[in-house]
């Protein structure tokens, strides 16, 4: 772990890890400094996040203890209707391309949350992103090989090849690559703040790129947009308190699952044993069917949060699984009363205070359009939609699609950690393996960000991934009770990154963890050693 009685950043690359630092050095509060390392990975992991994506975080303020939430997801435009696409020539929910897009939500949650949060002017959590914009940086190993997926389909539009493929091809990696139109488009908003974004020269340009692809993004559907205020969602947990936020995020399938888990004696089973990954496995499956069935946007649809992490719930849940048995097909319940890649990264500042915070395009380079003259990609979560127009999640207009990107806060008194771990469906899971680690099984924050982890990227069915360092014993036992396991290297990318910090009040000191999967670091403040 890195400890410090000063600031600690924990991000999935060195550059960004750097600026928080520097932003910490300069009084900036925790939120300051994960907005300027979010700024920075937009610039270096463009594959992942951008001005074209969405955010949600949680800030956890030391003087108060207060929790506060913000949903910066976007909404679907005003002509995103089924007749529209249709029209367009677009069967079931678009995957990619211009219709799979949704407003970004980012820049306004940035705005937001600077404006509460922020202490050091907002031109300056910009600095470090526009320098390496425009002066260009060296791809790193994981950023690189990202860079490479999906490559023909992201080339595939003329602007995304100019920018992020110059001729037709990714970055090597250690290659130096410079994006100035980006570069401008962080040089507006920091002089013109979210008004340009999104009613400014770049909603016009949003506006443009959609228009000239046949897509239905209006200036009405950004200048009308706003984040939202939400309070977190918490469960207990071995005597923490753990928080997430609300649908339309997933983050309350990982405190189903804890719900689930905490019937079960897992502190008294080996860590990573196979008794332990049974039962995660399977309070994975009857937790993400819920997820699947019920999450969707709660301002156009009731979601059953209450009931959906109540106990009485959690133990009827739990009763369904077999000891000693996989089970297949997904298995929704009535939680109901009878009669009815990513990023993320967390600082904790001197003061203690606690951002927690994620951002996305979703799939690699989103829906693979890059905007008109500003070098930055629009994301994809119009893919998450369902077709069904009987699902709460129903593809349409003006509504949030279901969100995978999801951070996350857990407290138990003097000590309080702020972490999130990137990658699709594979976030919820991960987020209640690693509180497993941390309260069932003592680990520090290091250690349980490491410890080996699986993951099920479907809903139903019995396959699931999992790294090679789980024991081949262990995975006999699990393919003993049925589970079907695909076994990929010792610390997969499939597994996400985890990045983490924490407080101690009573030691007055400061922790973070950085994940191995991904490029990334935990850095301490640097003390003002020359005054």
């Amino acid at each position: 772990m890195v400890i410090s009685d000063l600031g600690v950043v924990a991000t999935s690359q060195i550059l960004a890890s750097q600026a928080a630092t520097q932003i910490l050095a300069r009084g900036g509060s925790a939120m300051d400094a994960a907005i300027a390392a979010n700024i920075v990975l937009c610039v270096v992991e463009p594959m992942s996040c951008g001005l074209g994506g969405d955010l949600f975080a949680l800030y956890r303020e030391a003087k108060t203890a207060r929790i506060t939430g913000i949903n910066a997801s976007g909404w679907s435009p005003r002509g995103f209707t089924p007749g529209a696409l249709a029209a367009a020539g677009v069967t079931g929910v678009p995957q990619y391309g211009i219709h799979s897009t949704t407003v970004p939500g980012c820049v306004d949650g940035w705005a937001k949350l600077h404006a509460r949060f922020g202490r050091v002017p907002w031109p300056d959590l910009f600095q470090a992103a526009i320098y390496h914009a425009d002066h260009g940086f060296a791809v790193t190993e994981l950023a690189g090989e990202g860079w490479h997926c999906e490559a023909d389909r992201v080339a595939a539009d003329a602007n995304s090849r100019k920018v992020y493929y110059p001729g037709g091809l990714a970055p090597r990696v250690g290659q130096r690559f410079a994006n100035p139109q980006m570069g401008a488009a962080l040089k507006a908003i920091a002089r013109g703040r979210a008004e340009v974004f999104y009613r400014g020269e770049i909603a016009a340009a949003i506006v443009r790129t959609s228009a000239r692809l046949g897509g239905t993004l209006a200036a009405d559907d950004l200048g009308e947009f706003e984040s939202e205020w939400v309070r977190p969602i918490s469960t207990q947990y071995r005597g923490w308190s753990i928080y997430e936020l609300p649908p339309n995020g997933q983050g309350i399938a990982a405190l189903e699952m804890l719900n689930i888990l905490s019937s079960f004696p897992l502190a008294s089973l080996p860590a990573r044993g196979a008794e332990e990954l049974h039962l995660q496995i399977e309070a994975q499956k009857l937790a993400y069917a819920d997820l699947h069935r019920f999450v969707a946007d709660p301002r156009v649809s009731r979601v059953p949060v209450a009931e959906l992490l109540s106990a009485a719930y959690a133990r009827q849940r739990a009763a369904l699984i077999d000891p000693t048995r996989a089970v297949d097909g997904e298995r929704p319940g009535n939680p109901l009363p009878a009669q009815g890649d990513t990023v993320n990264l967390a600082v904790v500042d001197r003061e203690g205070n606690i951002a927690s915070l994620i951002q996305s395009v979703f799939k690699y380079f989103g829906s693979g359009v890059t905007v008109d003259d500003y070098g930055f990609a629009l994301q994809n979560r119009a893919a998450t939609f369902e077709t069904d127009p009987a699902h709460p999640n129903a593809l349409g207009p003006r509504k949030r699609p279901f969100q995978t990107i999801i951070p996350a806060l857990m407290e138990n008194g003097h000590q309080q950690i702020g972490f999130g771990i990137m990658g699709g469906l594979n976030q919820a899971q991960a987020h209640a393996q690693f509180v497993c680690n941390l309260l069932d099984h003592g680990m520090n924050l290091q250690a349980a960000v490491d410890a080996p982890r699986f993951s099920r990227l479907t809903f139903g069915g019995r396959e699931v991934t999992i790294e090679s360092r789980v024991p081949p014993a262990v995975r006999a036992a699990l393919e003993a009770k049925g589970h079907q396991l695909n076994v990929v290297g010792d610390y997969s990318s499939v597994m996400g990154g985890a990045q983490v910090v924490m407080r101690d009040a009573l030691q007055g000191l400061h922790y973070g963890a950085s994940d191995p999967r991904k490029d990334g670091a935990a850095l301490a403040e640097v003390p003002a050693y020359f005054g």
